[in-house]
């Protein structure tokens, strides 16, 4: 759930970043019938999630919110990170959030032929609300969030975690901040051996 990070970290090939973008809704081997940019996406997609979930600082952010959101403490962790990330933005790029996102959308609206289904089905929700930019903001976080907890039937309780957020502000900041660094070295590492 943590788009921004993952099209942040694909590099400056379009096809890497749609690939890395879309990954998550491509099970299996499925993802060989795409061009082989975008199989490197997906490849780099699940290589960042399996170093993420394994990092002792991403779990300690995910330790404090255990109790309330269970096994979607990942999931809500991913969305902070990304708040952080859009936040800071102009420490991780010299090019503006607006128009990183806007050169990431029109790729996408180059690219239908190669788009998942789940993807252009998104899209249109995406680019209307500006989901990658919003995410600068906790109103923009806890809207996400909201969207999200609906699609669980509000049964992961997703709209609340903006509370710990606010809570534990300054905490999740730092644990971003030095999983970042890392996370941004083993892509680059990564992208080299695709």
């Amino acid at each position: 759930m943590n788009f921004l990070a993952h099209i942040y970290l694909s590099g400056d090939n379009d096809l890497i970043k749609i690939g890395n973008f879309m990954a998550d809704g491509i099970r299996g081997k499925h993802f060989e019938t795409y061009p082989i940019d975008v199989q490197k996406g997906i490849i780099l997609h699940r290589a960042i999630d399996t170093f993420t979930d394994a990092h002792s600082i991403f779990r300690q952010s995910t330790k404090r919110l255990h109790k309330n959101y269970h096994h979607y403490a990942g999931v809500i962790v991913d969305v902070f990170y990304d708040h952080f990330l859009a936040k800071n933005w102009n420490m991780y790029s010299n090019e503006k959030l607006e128009e990183f996102v806007g050169r990431f959308y029109q790729s996408l609206h180059n690219n239908p032929d190669i788009l998942s289904d789940r993807t252009k089905g998104m899209m249109p929700y995406m680019i209307e609300h500006n989901w990658l930019v919003s995410y600068q903001t906790v109103e923009g976080i806890n809207r996400i969030l909201t969207q999200m907890d609906h699609r669980t039937k509000n049964e992961s309780k997703m709209r609340f975690a903006t509370t710990e957020l606010s809570e534990f502000y300054s905490e999740f900041e730092t644990e971003f901040s030095e999983f970042f660094k890392e996370l941004i070295l083993f892509s680059n590492e990564k992208i080299i051996t695709l």
